[in-house]
């Protein structure tokens, strides 16, 4: 990264992305209060620090070592307003910030009916943000995939369907993207998009995403390392998309025998995580358990390790739901798990804040 002086001219600023970009390389401007970072996209092997370090207006170049660096602690920390944590808003509502943030609805979408219903429910248990899978990424072809698998025109219907459901009860809406295809469509009827575990690696798609401009919620893969979680959200960063939502879902158990819940929630990721960025991050008790039962407890439990807020599928019938009904919950649930976790929020936030 290039730190500029504090006193450094627009034209010195341009010099020296005009020099970034002679090694075929982009750049990345923040602008804080007191200072301009200027952070180096692409492979900067071949970059001469001490050449860059000698231009008109330059304090400082550096190489920074973590693979994210757009979103590393150590970039941010020389730029003002981020130098704890980002503050992500969508509509009204603050992801990041002191008070946690419910994301609630169905796990797919299976009619309009059934999504307003659901909205109306977890509205007022005291969810923020409403889910539904319109496209539903399956491990068995013979699993239902979703509206979205009957076709463009029934896709946008059931996008009309959850638009509408967001508007009625104030809701922002989220759903997830399973392919570039589907990018327009569903950034022209959400206010988040997601993407999930499946498709973390996926550069095509998170690039494609990032270029919407929108904020992203993008999923942790089951078997990644924190490292690799991070070094692939920069990917939607380096588009300049800085507006991105991370979450904790659940990694591959360890061991044979019966299997307790359908993945290992890493709640150690949660605090390890907030070490390395300053991106928010979440927790999805849903898909991490696979157990209605559990959901309280891993939800509290979520929330004491410092996640910004929870994920988590209901219905108000889970038994009727075509997908994932062993791990939904009614809204009545919903509400004692949003009083729970907003109990343990006030405790935990004023300790996080003093460090």
């Amino acid at each position: 990264m290039i730190i500029m002086k504090t006193d450094a001219t627009e034209e010195q600023i341009a010099q020296v992305i005009t020099e970034i970009k002679k090694y075929g390389l982009r750049a990345d401007i923040s602008k804080g209060a007191f200072r301009t970072v200027i952070g180096i996209i692409g492979d900067e092997t071949e970059v001469d620090f001490a050449r860059l370090a000698l231009l008109p207006g330059v304090k400082e170049a550096m190489r920074i070592e973590t693979p994210y660096k757009l979103i590393s602690r150590e970039y941010s920390k020389l730029i003002e307003g981020e130098n704890e944590h980002r503050v992500i808003k969508v509509g009204n509502i603050e992801i990041g910030g002191d008070n946690p943030v419910f994301i609630a609805g169905p796990c797919a979408v299976e009619s309009k009916e059934q999504l307003l219903r659901i909205a109306e429910g977890v509205k007022k248990a005291g969810a923020h943000i409403l889910r539904g899978g319109i496209f539903k990424p399956r491990s068995s072809v013979h699993s239902f995939q979703g509206l979205g698998a009957g076709g463009q025109e029934k896709a946008e219907e059931a996008l009309d369907w959850l638009r509408e459901a967001g508007r009625k009860f104030e809701l922002p809406v989220i759903t997830e993207i399973r392919g570039e295809s589907q990018v327009d469509l569903v950034a022209e009827y959400t206010d988040i998009l997601q993407i999930g575990a499946r498709n973390m690696y996926d550069q095509d798609l998170l690039t494609k995403v990032a270029k919407k401009g929108k904020p992203v919620l993008f999923k942790r893969h089951f078997g990644a390392g924190i490292e690799e979680f991070l070094s692939f959200a920069e990917y939607m960063v380096a588009e300049g998309n800085k507006d991105i939502i991370l979450c904790e879902r659940g990694i591959i158990p360890i061991g044979k025998g019966k299997n307790y819940t359908r993945y290992t929630l890493d709640l150690a990721a949660i605090p390890a995580i907030q070490k390395e960025t300053y991106l928010p991050i979440l927790a999805d008790p849903s898909h991490a358990t696979g157990r209605r039962d559990l959901i309280l407890n891993m939800s509290c439990a979520a929330i004491a390790a410092g996640a910004s807020g929870l994920m988590i599928e209901v219905h108000y019938n889970p038994a009727e739901a075509l997908v994932d009904g062993q791990q939904m919950i009614t809204p009545d649930e919903l509400k004692d798990v949003i009083d729970a976790c907003q109990k343990i929020s006030k405790l935990i936030v004023p300790m996080r804040n003093k460090k």
